[in-house]
């Protein structure tokens, strides 16, 4: 399993930033490699369950993305499953002036289909692809 773990400050009200974060539509605005979220579904803990399109390194995995734990304004908790299996955590505070946003992605990569080899790259590409999706979501919350 690989572990990235990233914060931002938001100049944003932690009730915007929470739902923005919150509607799977909007993922492809701030995640670089979204490809499409499709067939969404509102599931009882105030949370989504859906299907989506990702790539990585090149290659497109299609997977199912599952919100197991929503406790609004301070923490939401995915499960993804398919190409990638992992579980993306996000957690906000209430800061002066804004939001502090914190991002961890925990998964496992396809090793047959990569590579054992593959392993440092990808992880080196995950990393940037954290500070992106973080830069992204400061500039749609600021702007």
């Amino acid at each position: 399993m690989m572990r990235i773990q990233k914060s931002v400050f938001v100049q944003a009200p932690i009730e915007k930033v929470f739902d923005y974060l919150n509607d799977p539509q909007k993922l492809a605005e701030y995640w670089p490699g979204m490809v499409a979220v499709k067939d969404v579904e509102t599931l009882p803990n105030g949370g989504t369950c859906f299907n989506y399109t990702y790539k990585m390194a090149g290659i497109l995995f299609e997977g199912k993305s599952e919100d197991i734990e929503i406790v609004p304004l301070k923490r939401m908790v995915s499960v993804t499953s398919g190409g990638i299996d992992g579980k993306v955590t996000w957690e906000l505070e209430q800061a002066e002036n804004g939001t502090k946003v914190l991002l961890e992605n925990v998964y496992s990569l396809p090793v047959p289909l990569l590579g054992k080899l593959a392993e440092p790259m990808i992880n080196k590409l995950s990393e940037n692809e954290a500070d992106a999706i973080l830069a992204n979501l400061k500039t749609c919350m600021e702007a």
